[in-house]
């Protein structure tokens, strides 16, 4: 058996890890635990895509959770470190960190803006701290790689003293842009290092604006419920809306929160009809229609005003669920975008290139998978415990 490292990147529905080599970062085996209120199930599968285990857990308790998958890893390696993807990090955290006491209650007062995660991610490091409590765990931020950001795209227009208190704009996602930022010469060459705009377009969706590898601006601000719309979370909106619904309608704010974060977004559109993607794609209901319609409309205002932030645009890189597999909705958003001398390669396109733009388009667009796991198991390595 060979000295591992875990990575745990834990929510409320699901739990989802993937398991590397300490030596070379290969990764070995990736799974998940889907959790509902009766029973959960974990999936196990190896680098072939093959599922090597699965096992249903009468239960969604998330110690028994964990201990199902720390049994599995004992008997195939040796765990060495644990990895945790951490939704927010604050004013605290600029870069990865090992965890101690001290963290831990940093991330714990973090939680309320970060509802639907934080709260998840720190109860997994504390389970795994009860079952090895000598084990290095390390936790990475996906609010640490905008720390590079514009002075002004971090600010809000409130009171100074809530500026100075950290109410400013965080940015998340953090990891799979800086995965992205990584591999952007390899797969764009020169290009790559210029003023590049990065959709990461899933369940959850942001965009952020780049420019030498680093984030100049998010569409995400203090929470990730902020910027694009998304599968079940509003994204922006005018805050006299949420006044409007406490004041008038007698909403109370766990009520506007539930809403916000569960009921909005594309299955809020829809009418309730699917906060999948694939699902509204393929209904002809004009709710369905347009929800995907306003989406795709969304992403491209957002990217004409990432592109102040970086006074211009040079490429356009789609990642994520959405972003990766779904050419409609890449053709839509650069439809907006033709007055910017946008022009897709159809056939590309459609066939999820690298490289999906023509060779006489104004701007490279480009399709990368993100790797989020990677990136934490790299940091994770690199830790050391003093």
């Amino acid at each position: 058996m060979k000295p591992s490292i875990l990575t745990i990147n834990a929510g409320s529905s699901s739990i989802k890890f993937s398991l590397f080599h300490d030596h070379d970062l290969a990764m070995v085996y990736y799974g998940n635990i889907d959790i509902t209120h009766e029973k959960s199930i974990l999936s196990i599968y190896d680098t072939k895509n093959i599922e090597v285990h699965n096992q249903v857990i009468n239960s969604n308790d998330y110690i028994l959770l964990f201990q199902a998958i720390i049994k599995w890893i004992n008997g195939i390696a040796i765990l060495i470190k644990v990895g945790h993807r951490v939704v927010h990090g604050g004013v605290y955290f600029k870069e990865p960190m090992i965890i101690n006491k001290e963290v831990i209650n940093k991330i714990a007062e973090l939680v309320p803006l970060a509802p639907l995660h934080q709260g998840h991610n720190l109860e997994a490091i504390r389970i795994i701290a009860d079952i090895y409590p000598d084990l290095v765990q390390c936790a990475c931020f996906d609010t640490s790689f905008h720390m590079t950001g514009h002075h002004l795209a971090k600010l809000f227009a409130l009171p100074r003293e809530l500026i100075d208190e950290g109410v400013i704009r965080y940015g998340f996602h953090g990891l799979s842009y800086e995965y992205i930022a990584s591999v952007l010469p390899k797969h764009l060459g020169d290009v790559g290092q210029k003023k590049v705009i990065v959709g990461h377009l899933g369940s959850g969706a942001s965009m952020c604006a780049m420019e030498n590898g680093k984030s100049v601006a998010s569409s995400m601000g203090f929470t990730a419920l902020d910027g694009l719309m998304m599968s079940s979370r509003s994204g922006s909106l005018d805050p006299g809306v949420v006044l409007y619904l406490i004041q008038e309608k007698n909403y109370t704010p766990e009520k506007v929160s539930h809403m916000l974060y569960y009921e909005s977004g594309l299955v809020g559109v829809s009418g309730g009809i699917s906060s999948d993607m694939r699902e509204l794609i393929a209904s002809t209901d004009p709710k369905a229609i347009e929800a995907v319609e306003l989406f795709c409309y969304k992403v491209a205002t957002e990217i004409g005003q990432l592109s102040i932030s970086l006074g211009g645009c040079d490429a356009l890189v789609f990642t994520a669920g959405i972003g990766e597999h779904m050419p409609l909705i890449r053709q839509k958003i650069c439809e907006y975008l033709k007055f910017w001398g946008i022009k897709l390669d159809d056939n590309k396109n459609q066939q999820n290139e690298v490289i999906v733009s023509r060779s006489d388009s104004t701007v490279v667009v480009g399709v990368i998978p993100t790797n989020e796991e990677y990136m934490i198991a790299n940091h994770t390595k690199s830790m050391v415990y003093v």
